[in-house]
């Protein structure tokens, strides 16, 4: 059995969903099971919604039409509009597309299953909870650099400058931090200005890996974040986290860290993690790429298995369903302009 990702990958630094499906392609590819292109593939794995590329819709349309024997597996985060505070057009867009053409899910984090059955009954009849893990040739433990004695280095990264991925936070440590007893780094795109904490723009992933060794403490207070690339690539360098008490954080942080709240106690929790640094190193959890893209394709396998034997009969394609999506699509983005030329909300 072989399995495609039908995603529009990135080479530079673009957000942690990219990064994870190129290191899950990667692993796939050392597997011996990926296959280059989505016509040779037995599965094609979609992921969430492709923003600026919902070409990928009538590719996938057409692919199910020529090959309906071929099963289709979504990767799913969100809900967007938790994560977005807006857009519940894409998250209804997603359900459709579930309902019309996906034969399986796999959700990022148990947090994402349960919002997104709840909120849009967005369920199938396969699906399961698979957390992300980072590309193991750059984000591990090797290398790390020592850190000065004289100072907690503290760090947070983001390639999103949503305001939701923790800018208050960061702002009011910019404010009240110690910055006699620590140091703070942040790195990614931000929306606002630091005068304390260091800035550094967008890295590609190896850069990445470099700073994150250089550092002690990693924290994370993006809000509704159903499974933080970010936060897996920090624990995979190593490092103890501190991360807000919401989405997917502490399913991820295990015991390599602790949760706040807000601003009321993350200085109180930093001090904590900061005070005994080892032993919350020992204990941070593990996320390996190779059991994360083998649990995938079992996945994926299990539904080809059962299609095989008769067990299950793969969803067929109909011009209806599509020319749905199409609508739903031009409904959102007209919405969205009308908004944006008014100032308003419908």
């Amino acid at each position: 059995m072989k399995i495609h990702i039908l995603h529009h990958l990135r080479d530079e630094p673009w957000g942690g969903g990219n990064q994870f499906l190129k290191a899950l392609r990667d692993a796939w590819i050392r597997q011996d099971v990926f296959a280059s292109s989505a016509e040779e593939a037995d599965v094609i794995l979609i992921n969430s919604y492709p923003f600026g590329a919902e070409s990928l819709f009538d590719k996938l349309w057409q692919l199910k039409k020529r090959y309906p024997e071929k099963i289709v597996v979504y990767r799913l985060d969100g809900p967007i509009s938790f994560i977005r505070q807006k857009d519940k057009e894409i998250d209804h867009i997603i359900h459709v597309w579930n309902q019309l053409i996906v034969d399986g899910i796999i959700f990022q984090s148990a947090w994402c299953e349960e919002k997104n059955r709840e909120a849009f009954a967005t369920v199938s009849a396969y699906q399961t909870v698979i957390h992300n893990a980072p590309d193991p040739t750059i984000f591990h433990t090797e290398d790390r650099l020592p850190t000065k004695k004289s100072r907690v280095k503290l760090i947070a990264t983001s390639w999103s400058a949503n305001p939701r991925k923790g800018f208050d936070v960061y702002k009011y440590l910019d404010a009240y931090l110690d910055f006699s007893k620590y140091e703070m780094t942040f790195v990614g795109n931000s929306p606002v200005s630091f005068k304390q904490i260091k800035t550094i723009p967008p890295v590609s992933s190896p850069e990445l890996a470099k700073m994150l060794k250089a550092h002690d403490l990693f924290i994370t207070a993006s809000k509704t974040d159903p499974c933080s690339n970010s936060l897996i690539e920090a624990i995979a360098c190593g490092l103890p986290a501190v991360a807000l008490n919401d989405g997917g954080h502490p399913e991820l942080i295990g015991q390599g860290g602790l949760l706040f709240e807000g601003t009321q106690d993350v200085l109180r929790v930093i001090d904590l993690v900061a005070k005994d640094l080892p032993t919350f190193r020992a204990r941070l959890p593990s996320f390996n790429l190779s059991d994360i893209a083998s649990r995938y394709f079992a996945f994926a396998e299990r539904i080809v298995g059962e299609r095989n034997e008769g067990r299950y009969v793969s969803k067929v394609v109909n011009k209806l369903g599509l020319t749905k999506i199409h609508g739903m699509i031009l409904l959102w983005k007209i919405k969205n302009v009308w908004n944006t030329l008014t100032g308003s909300s419908i």
